[in-house]
Order: structure tokens, then sequence, then C-alpha cells
């Protein structure tokens, strides 16, 4: 079947114009300039869409997200999370392994995948979780399949600390990344978390002596302060600079760690040798916002200073940091009640990201062509994502037809399990009106195709 959509505003790879493109099937055939020759209106004559200029983007690839399934489908799952992700312009997403039990192993690994195909409604991917006994069976070594390393523990007490483990871990991924053997293993980044747990363990202690044993939220960013987000993304850098290894420091929190972003490229790779994500609470949010929000902006690593907030807005808007992701991390509301030590920490995001970042740049923060290249390209060139993450010919045709219009968040827009979100009551000034998924119209003006259902992630060795 053949859609066109015409009289949009497109922006992809560095350029904003104005045209449309034609899908045939689960992919792009053209994208085109100016308004759409006649025969293309001939081709598929009950299938043209007059974007009424609306912008026409990559479908959304969120690297970090936490759909909870299985073992956790109290507070979220697959089907929740993916639906609100379609409503968000979500077209992708790869998923954490802290779940109930682990993904810790190539048999859970597998058992998650087929959950996907079964649940999920847009594109999926798992990661392997790594422990402290990571890498010592030979499938898991030349398992392809991308790795998440927690060097700071957080929700789901996967913490690896053994500096054994954590150099072959690394070493592992610096040979896989350099094999020039047809069947190597795919030169994933490791994706790590980095908090280091004795100076949190230590500040919790005197949080708790100073405070009481639950302190109050605000104390959040003291206790996971920026000194052990650095400690610990120091450590993750040196190792990756000692064994050749990438490295991809997941949601960056602070001002200090964007020195540890590298220009050069590593080893085979035309990708900085280690690279940065920032997440949408740490651009939105800082610790003003504490007072008003309590701990529906409780994360790990934890929202900082409106210094921190500043910095990382603009070492995204100039390149340095090189993805956007969500952390999208649903609890329940009662699971967020307490302090520093009772309130869980996470939030979800799936569904709002596409349009709080245009809210950044009706905000004159950054370039909009930057939005796309953080959200849909570089994700896409990071893991290798075999034919998405662009409008090309030839390409999976992911897309998103997003407008200005203003409107406020209401509790019954929210499409995820936990049923809230930071943002309720904000006035948004963008919203999604469609997402394609592998061609096929998933999301409609708040329409969702239950019987569609996107497909395993594919990643190429060299991209």
């Amino acid at each position: 079947m053949k859609t066109l959509i015409y009289n949009a505003e497109i922006v992809n790879e560095g350029r904003r114009f104005h045209g449309g493109l034609l899908i045939d099937g689960d992919r792009i055939a053209e994208v085109f300039e100016g308004d759409a020759p006649a025969s293309h209106a001939a081709l598929c004559p009950q299938n043209c869409i007059n974007a009424g200029n609306a912008l026409l983007l990559p479908g959304i690839i969120d690297t970090h997200v936490h759909f909870r399934e299985p073992g956790l489908t109290h507070k979220a799952d697959i089907a929740h999370e993916s639906r609100a992700a379609l409503a968000g312009g979500v077209t992708s997403t790869m998923d954490m392994p802290n779940v109930n039990p682990p993904t810790t192993t190539l048999e859970r690994w597998q058992e998650r995948m087929a959950l996907g195909a079964q649940q999920s409604r847009v594109n999926y991917a798992y990661y392997l979780g790594a422990t402290n006994g990571s890498g010592e069976r030979e499938e898991e070594r030349e398992a392809r399949i991308p790795l998440k390393l927690f060097m700071g523990s957080s929700t789901g007490n996967m913490l690896v600390d053994n500096p054994d483990t954590l150099r072959r871990l690394f070493h592992m991924s610096a040979c896989h990344a350099n094999s020039n053997t047809a069947h190597a293993a795919a030169p994933f980044p490791i994706v790590a978390h980095c908090e280091d747990t004795p100076r949190i363990s230590e500040r919790m202690a005197e949080a708790k002596a100073r405070w009481g044993e639950d302190p109050d939220v605000e104390h959040h960013p003291w206790i996971r302060d920026a000194e052990a987000c650095f400690r610990s993304s120091s450590l993750a850098a040196e190792l990756a600079r000692e064994t050749g290894a990438r490295l991809h420091i997941a949601h960056i929190s602070t001002e200090r760690e964007l020195s540890l972003l590298s220009e050069e490229a590593s080893p085979g790779s035309r990708l900085p040798h280690i690279t940065g994500e920032v997440c949408i609470a740490h651009l939105l949010f800082c610790d003003e916002d504490y007072k008003r929000l309590g701990t529906r902006i409780k994360c790990n690593p934890a929202v900082k200073s409106r210094q921190d907030r500043d910095a990382l807005r603009h070492a995204l808007a100039d390149g340095r940091l090189l993805t956007v992701a969500t952390d999208h991390a649903p609890h329940l509301l009662s699971e967020k009640q307490g302090g520093c030590v009772r309130a869980a920490s996470g939030m979800p995001m799936v569904q709002f990201s596409l349009v709080s970042m245009l809210g950044l740049v009706d905000e004159g923060i950054l370039p909009i062509e930057r939005v796309v290249d953080a959200m849909c390209h570089q994700p896409a060139r990071l893991f290798g994502i075999k034919g998405r993450g662009y409008l090309r010919p030839g390409y999976k045709a992911d897309l998103v037809l997003v407008k200005p219009e203003e409107w406020t968040l209401r509790r019954e827009d929210i499409l995820s399990k936990c049923g809230w979100s930071p943002l309720e009551g904000c006035v948004l000034h963008w919203r999604v009106q469609q997402t394609f998924v592998n061609g096929r119209l998933a999301y409609d003006h708040g329409h969702i195709n239950d019987n569609l259902r996107g497909e395993a992630l594919a990643f190429e060795y060299c991209f």
C-alpha cells in the first residue's frame, strides 16, 4: 500500500524545508521538496495526507526506557507504555534490564524479546544487564546485544562494583569493536549509569543524622550530588580510554561531567570515543522545582542546580551531548510518597518528550535541527540501528507529524499505566498529530491502532 504525505515542513539531516514523502509498504519510497507531483497523488488516491504545514520528522528513538515488564506490571507494562510512546511520536524504544527477574542472561533476554513481539506497539530492543559475574559465559561474551552497566546503585539493585569485572567488561567491548571478522559483535558502546555508591551512602548517613530517617526530597541532590556523579563517570571514562572501548554515559546531570566527553573518534568508528546522553528531566527541571513538584521529579541521578541544567542545555545545543532520552521510569503515585528514602526514584516522560523538546526550541534554547539530530539521527548512529532514524528512501517509514497547538495537560490525557506526569497542569505548545510505524498509521489524532505491533530493531556492524 502507498501513502502520500504532502504540504509538510520536513526537518531531517540538518535541513528544514517544505515538502513531503511517499511511503510504499513499510518503507519510504521518496522524499521530495516543494509541492507533491501530480503523479504521486494518482499512485495512492485513497491515502493522501495533507499535513497542513505540520512538522514531519523521523520517528523518535528513545534509547532509555523502563517499561517494567516482567515482574513490575502493577505500575507499567509494555502495552501501556508503548501506547504512550506512540502518542508522543516515539516509534522505537530500547528497554533497560532492571526488571524482575533482571535481564542478565541470554535466556531472560530472549523471553523479553518474545514479550516485545507480543505486546509492543512500537519497535523494540532490550539491553542485557551486566552483573559482577558478567562475561564468564562464552555466549554472553559473543552476544550482539547492547549492554547496560550500573556503576551506581539505583532501582533494581544491579550494582557492578567489582574492579576486575568492570575491567573485563570494558576489555570485552573493546575487542568486539576492534574485530574485523564478519561475525564480530556489533560495536555497541557500554551504556553506564554512573554514580559513586560509597559517596552516596556516606551522604545518606549524614543526611539522616541531620534531617531524620527520611529526609525531605529537597535534599536528594545533596545526597546524590555532583561529586558522586563525577567520581563514577571519570572512572568509566578512564576504563574506556585504557581499553579502547566506546562509552556512552547515561543521563548526565552535571556540568562537571561534560569535561569527560571526547571529540576524537574511537578506533574503527566515526563516533566520539566517549559520548553522553541527557534526559528530559535534567533539561526541564532544576533543584528550585522540588518545592513545587516534590517527589514527582525525584530520579537517579538527581535533578540538580540551575547552573547544571543550563550547562546541559548549552552542551546539547552545541553537540557535546550526543543523544536525548527520557529514562521513562513509571511508579505509582503511592510509591512516590515520602522523602529521600521512601519515595521511589523515576518519572514517566515518554509521551511528552518530543513536545517538551519543541518547547525548548520555542524558548530559543536550541535549534529544531538539533532536536531531530539528538532524538532520531544520533541514537541510530550510536547503536548502528539499521534503516531507521532518518527520512531517506529505502529506510523504514517511522515518522511523526506534530503541530503547534496550545493545550493544558490533564490527567485523563496520560496513557502511561501509572496515570500521572510531573507535567500535569502545564500548558504545552505542540501536539503530536500522527505517528507512523513501519509505514502504518499507528496513532491518529488520539486514536491508537491496537492491532499493530512494532518490529525488533536490527543492528548493523558499521554505521
